[in-house]
Formats: C-alpha cells, structure tokens, sequence
C-alpha cells in the first residue's frame, strides 16, 4: 500500500521543503492542481529537482488535449499525472499512451463520475495505471466519506490499482487502510499538522499496520 502526500496550498519552494521533510514516510508527493494553476508546470520541475526516493505526481486533472499535456508534465518531470474520469474515452487512450511510452503512469480522478462502477470497468479496460476515487473538498464540507465510492470500485476493477483520496487524515486513515486500496492520498493531513513529519509517520504506520 503506497501513501501519497498531496500539496495543495504552499509555492513550489515551500512545496519541495515540506516534501523532504517527510520523504521518508511517503511513496509519492503531488504538487496539487492550485500550485499548478498558480506557478505552472515549473512546479513539477522543482520538486523533481529538489526531491530523491519519491515519486512526484502532476495533478493536471486533464480534460482535453490530453497526450499533449501527459508529455508536457513529463518533460517537467512528472512520474504519475492524472486526468479526470469524465474526460472522452479518446482523451484517456492518448494519456494512457503517452504516459506508458515514457514509461510514467496515469492516475485517473473519478470526481464527479456519477457512474462509478461502469466507469470504473470501461477504465480498467482502457489501461488506467491508477483509479482514484476522489470525495472533492465541497463534498468533504457536507461530510461525504469516499469509503462507500472505495468499495464500489473495488468490487469492479482487475488491473488498475485502487486509489483513495478525500478529506483522510491521520485519525482517519487506519478505517481507509482496512479497505486495503493501493493508494490512499493525504493532503492536510499532512500537510496542515502541527507536526507533519509525525503526521506522516501515523499515516504511514497505519499502512503498514503498526
């Protein structure tokens, strides 16, 4: 089971020290799609640049033009990029393609899929490397849980790996790891502790079931 820090919040500078602050708790770190729109695809780059051990992730939410912008974040640096569920079939082929021929991964957000089980069945097929299901942060605020969404997908899916994000934090994490998803995502969790580096250790020794 890997465990992703997502940074949502902070500048790339800021973003690349909280990652190595907690690198060694974390298989992947994501520079979330806020820093992207605010400082670009450099933002990859500079985590990438400044960053050993650790997957880095792009969290593009691509929609459209997708191989164009698979190949964009991977010339930054990019090992993992994710593209939205509700994109064409035909946008998730190209980013399937272009993340497979530099030998990078694509994570496939399910935000806002309405179908999930059949969505998650044509995606299997379609050769996601990842499949996340997402409870974005309006729903968090009304207190929707992805766990029902988690079961749901995993029930359907025989070759992508099951990714978990969504409002999971280190108090929550051990009832999310239960459902043993492949991936489970934490952002302020981490990211917003008082501590983060003992906020990742919990995260992670509940991964591990420590």
């Amino acid at each position: 089971m890997e465990l992703q820090l997502a940074i949502d919040l902070l500048n790339k500078e800021e973003a690349a020290e909280l990652a190595n602050k907690v690198k060694d708790y974390v298989d992947i770190v994501e520079i979330g799609t806020p820093i992207v729109i605010n400082e670009g695809l450099p933002s990859v780059q500079h985590l990438d640049d400044n960053i050993d051990g650790v997957k880095v992730l792009a969290d593009l939410k691509i929609m459209d033009a997708a191989g164009y912008e698979v190949s964009q974040a991977v010339k930054y640096g990019a090992d993992v990029v994710t593209i939205l569920g509700v994109a064409e079939d035909a946008s998730i082929k190209g980013a399937v393609e272009e993340a497979h021929k530099n030998n990078k991964e694509l994570l496939v957000d399910m935000i806002a899929v309405q179908d999930l089980e059949q969505r998650a069945k044509e995606l299997d097929a379609l050769g996601a490397d990842y499949i996340m299901v997402h409870t974005g942060y309006d729903l968090q605020a009304e207190g929707v849980s992805p766990l029902d969404s988690l079961r749901k997908v995993k029930s359907v899916i025989t070759n992508s790996k099951l990714a978990v994000a969504g409002g999971i934090k280190p108090g929550t994490i051990e009832e999310v790891a239960k459902e043993e998803p492949d991936l489970i995502v934490v952002g302020g969790g981490i990211a917003n502790a008082d501590d983060p580096v003992a906020a990742a250790q919990q995260c992670r020794n509940a991964i591990d079931g420590r």
